[in-house]
């Protein structure tokens, strides 16, 4: 056993001693290689907004990048035909109520004189059939009036759901037929769609990660099985995307290939004149070497450097 006479050599001689370093074993890492490329912003649907009967185009109450609700009043088609029809309508019900009228009057006359001998119930069968009669005239017409009026009401273009304007086909003052679009309204959310090299068909599954931009992440939710001009077409759902520009290309990064790596932390890498250094432990002793590194990778530690050449597997890295 080693004693030491003083605090002083003691101290002096644990400074001379160099501290133990930290080290790490390489071993290889399943890493994930991405594949550049640009999405497209695109709505669940497009559905036109169409007018429900002809006439004349009066007013548009929205624009290009408008948000509209579903039943939401976007123009107003005017037909003046209709106007006539619903007085004429009107008319032809005053008319009925009046022959109704009369033929109640007439009825209930006979049915007084029948109590006292005066006419035959024949003559009283037969008003009452004049009775009936015009009682369905008068219905008849008031239905006619019921079908002009909701025919006017019909001429308010609604908006089929919601979402937001993409274009207008129409404008004030044109003359529309019944069926045509006045709007086109894309709704029901937004993706991204992808449009990948068929290469990569065989790794594209569903739920895999996608990165979109620089910070946002997104799920396919969908791989479609045809292949179109050489290309496999993909959807991604990707929280937060907004639909203020449809067709808006975002670039993103989809994992299509899996890999060993050799891998070490950014700090391990050392710069030394424009040359990457890696120091190894090596029979107790240190030894630099050069390493070629690329880029940083995901793994289950966290981000890390790829060392492309300079490392094998097994090797004990030296940590500063």
């Amino acid at each position: 056993m080693i004693v030491f006479k003083s605090l002083s050599f003691a101290v002096a001689l644990a400074m001379a001693m160099p501290a133990l370093a930290e080290t790490l074993t390489v071993v290889p890492v399943e890493v994930t290689d991405t594949k550049a490329l640009f999405g497209q912003v695109e709505s669940r649907f497009v559905i036109p907004a169409r007018s429900r009967i002809g006439g004349t185009l009066v007013s548009v109450d929205v624009t290009e990048g408008s948000s509209v609700k579903a039943g939401q009043v976007i123009a107003r088609v005017v037909d003046d035909k209709l106007q006539l029809q619903l007085q004429a309508a009107e008319a032809r019900i005053a008319s009925a109520a009046s022959e109704l009228k009369n033929a109640e009057t007439e009825l209930a006359r006979n049915e007084a004189l029948l109590q006292s001998g005066a006419t035959t119930k024949q003559r009283v069968d037969q008003v009452r059939t004049v009775v009936d009669v015009a009682r369905n005239a008068k219905a008849e017409a008031e239905a006619a009036r019921s079908v002009v009026a909701q025919q006017m009401v019909e001429g308010d273009v609604l908006g089929p759901a919601d979402g937001r304007v993409l274009a207008l086909a129409m404008r004030p003052g044109q003359v529309v037929m019944p069926g045509e679009p006045i709007a086109t309204v894309a709704g029901g959310g937004v993706f991204l769609r992808l449009a990948i090299p068929e290469r990569h068909a065989e790794m594209l599954t569903v739920g895999a990660k996608v990165q979109v931009g620089d910070s946002a992440t997104g799920l396919i939710e969908k791989v479609y099985p045809e292949i179109s001009e050489g290309r496999v077409t993909a959807d991604v759902t990707v929280e937060g995307l907004t639909d203020t520009f449809i067709g808006q290309r975002i670039q993103v990064a989809v994992p299509v290939a899996k890999r060993e790596a050799l891998v070490l932390p950014e700090t391990a890498i050392l710069k030394r004149s424009g040359i990457d250094l890696v120091v190894l432990s090596v029979g107790g002793a240190e030894q630099q070497i050069t390493v070629i590194p690329g880029a940083m990778v995901d793994t289950a530690d966290g981000p890390m450097r790829e060392v492309l050449t300079g490392l094998r597997s097994g090797d004990v890295v030296v940590l500063p």
